[in-house]
């Protein structure tokens, strides 16, 4: 997968796939409804990380780590905005630090574009790229956090730490209000509702309130 639908972005890479649940934002995961889809037409790299419990869908938790894919950015010689990892997060925590490094080369070695790293997990991100002798800062590499509702604001603090050259929120879908969200550092937002048979309302306010801080 490498064209998307996603408008803040031009492609996708997926050097892993599959996730699991970690906030009330993950309930309706675009990302997991295509992956049982992909799993269920034969595509291997999304076999067993999608089951139904209850009539719902969700993440086993199992983590697919496509080597084939790995370097697929050098091959494209069209600078683009490349959203990395769609299909999964980055800093989930059974990604090996050694795949990491793998990806990080990569991004340093394809200058032409920008990479957009967007995670659930920004603990887990402040400790690996803290230590920038492993990860340094690259300047075509974009850090993101996933804010839903007030519950979730916190994750703002930890991204604030992030050795980072473009900091961003995506708060989408947005499902809950965010009263006084502190946009200090952080560069870009993008705000949005959810998708979907089951999605959860988005009220005006809640966006205005964003605009306002």
């Amino acid at each position: 997968m490498s064209q998307t639908s996603i408008e803040w972005t031009d492609r996708s890479w997926n050097p892993t796939k599959g996730c699991s649940k970690v906030s009330h934002g993950c309930t309706n995961c675009y990302a997991m409804t295509m992956a049982y889809r992909l799993g269920a037409m034969g595509n291997r790299h999304y076999q067993g990380l999608t089951e139904k419990r209850k009539g719902r869908l969700v993440w086993t938790g199992k983590i697919s780590i496509d080597v084939d894919v790995i370097d697929q950015p050098l091959k494209w010689k069209k600078p683009a905005r490349v959203f990395v990892n769609s299909m999964s997060d980055l800093f989930h925590e059974d990604i090996p630090c050694s795949i990491l490094d793998q990806i990080w080369r990569v991004m340093e070695q394809a200058k032409q574009h920008n990479f957009q790293i967007l995670t659930k997990r920004p603990e887990r991100m402040l400790a690996l790229l803290s230590q920038t002798d492993l990860f340094p800062v690259l300047s075509n590499v974009w850090l993101g956090v996933s804010v839903e509702d007030s519950d979730t604001i916190q994750k703002l603090d930890f991204l604030r730490q992030v050795p980072a050259s473009v900091r961003f929120v995506s708060l989408e879908p947005l499902i809950g209000p965010t009263p006084r969200l502190n946009l200090t550092n952080i560069d870009w937002a993008i705000v949005g509702g959810e998708s979907g048979p089951r999605s959860r309302a988005i009220e005006q306010v809640w966006v205005q309130e964003i605009f306002e801080e």
